[in-house]
């Protein structure tokens, strides 16, 4: 699929369908980084093999750490938080998870570590986590435009404290420095204030700490506390599928008011992009839950003006404005203003390509609103965007006439996209 520069999809009703989805991308970041740091080796069953993942692995690989692919598992060396200055740059593509966790994490080491990315990252903001992380004692310079990548750390030892973070534009500040956090030279609080987004990955990022043996300590709501000079600890650890790599079939059935079966998905997942679950079955979809699997059958779904913050899931805001273009009524979107900082600015390209299938959608400060109807075929241009890709090539399967261009950039999280996309077929209605 990476050598086709446009792939046509053929619309088919699926009745019912069972697919298997890939591991979390964001566990298996989260999980590469404190296995690691730990003492001992671990082994990540079932992570996510993606573009993302190779470039967090060549990183860390590049600051000295053991990790090596064997058997579809990943298997850690870690080195109890004793890293190397890297001879070269470490260049991160478009990961933004991993450029704002290794900057945390070179600050553990000793010697300058220069972190840079392609054209987009470099345009993605930086200035608010390296001001926390000067204010925990981290020396940095910015090598181009002052507040984005790329930016040289001077590696020297995090030396701790309290800091206070109010209204964040980005929940992978708090997760970067928590996770280095164990190895600093004092104690670190983070106390957090104000409106945060994305809450739930934060309680994600608290919970593999604690799998990995370093729970925080919270006297009081919003406020961690990590003990200095500890270690993670090595082990093996299992990775959950990716729900927001479900949410695409989900949106299958409710499009072909068929049903769809996902597997390698627990529903006591901390993942928040789970809560759209309860958007579907708000507009009328029928959610079904068993140990290891999540079904979703659509019915017709419910018109009418809805209203939803999309703050704790802003990688569902795509799929959601899918789901909107073929509902009749206006669909508001609220607290949704940090996607301009994502692989593109998804709120001006939801509006640009929703646009080209006939649909009104316009942003509206912090909010998308999408009036759905009936939307037209169009060749969709993904702005290098696996979750533009992904989303749209699921309204193919209802209407005649969509492309996507480079369907390749699914790779960023979903390598298997397109191979599982055409397992709905084997639920297509005669």
């Amino acid at each position: 699929m990476k050598k086709m520069s446009v792939i046509h999809i053929e619309p088919f009703r699926c009745s019912m369908a069972e697919v298997t989805v890939p591991g979390s991308k964001s566990y298996t970041q989260r999980a590469l980084v404190a296995a690691s740091l730990a003492r001992g080796s671990s082994v990540l069953v079932n992570p996510l093999l993606s573009e993302d993942t190779m470039r967090i692995i060549e990183a860390l690989q590049a600051m000295g750490l053991g990790v090596a692919i064997e058997n579809g598992d990943i298997r850690i060396e870690g080195a109890g938080g004793v890293l190397s200055a890297p001879q070269n740059p470490i260049y991160l593509g478009n990961n933004g998870t991993a450029m704002r966790f290794l900057v945390s994490l070179s600050s553990l080491g000793r010697g300058p570590v220069t972190l840079t990315g392609d054209a987009r990252l470099c345009e993605r903001p930086i200035r608010p986590l390296m001001n926390y992380l000067g204010l925990l004692g981290v020396p940095y310079r910015y090598l181009g435009q002052d507040g984005f990548p790329p930016v040289e750390i001077h590696a020297s030892g995090l030396r701790g404290g309290e800091l206070t973070i109010k209204n964040t534009e980005s929940s992978q500040y708090i997760s970067s420095i928590m996770l280095a956090a164990p190895y600093a030279d004092n104690p670190v609080t983070l106390t957090l204030e104000g409106g945060i987004v994305s809450r739930p990955y934060i309680d994600m990022t608290l919970q593999v700490m604690t799998d990995f043996g370093v729970p925080a300590e919270v006297k009081k709501k919003d406020c961690y506390t990590f003990p200095a000079k500890t270690a993670y600890q090595g082990r093996r650890y299992v990775i959950e599928g990716d729900a927001s790599s479900a949410s695409y079939f989900f949106l299958a059935a409710m499009l072909c008011e068929g049903t769809v079966r996902v597997n390698n998905l627990t529903p006591r997942s901390t993942q928040g992009d789970l809560k759209f679950l309860d958007l579907l079955e708000g507009v009328g979809g029928e959610v079904r839950y068993g140990d290891n699997w999540i079904s979703v059958t659509g019915k017709k779904m419910k018109e009418g003006r809805l209203v939803v913050s999309m703050a704790d899931m802003p990688d569902m805001v795509p799929t959601v404005a899918i789901l909107a273009a073929f509902r009749e009524g206006t669909t508001e979107i609220r607290r949704v203003a940090h996607l301009r900082i994502k692989e593109s600015n998804r709120l001006a390209v939801l509006v640009a390509e929703l646009g080209k299938m006939g649909i009104d959608a316009r942003e509206e400060g912090d909010s998308l609103v999408i009036v759905g109807g009936k939307p037209n075929g169009a060749t969709i241009h993904t702005y290098n965007d696996h979750r533009i890709a992904m989303s749209f090539a699921v309204a193919g399967l209802v209407i005649p006439g969509i492309s996507i261009q480079n369907p390749g950039c699914v790779d960023k999280s979903f390598p298997d996209f397109w191979k599982i996309f055409e397992e709905l077929r084997g639920g297509e209605r005669d």
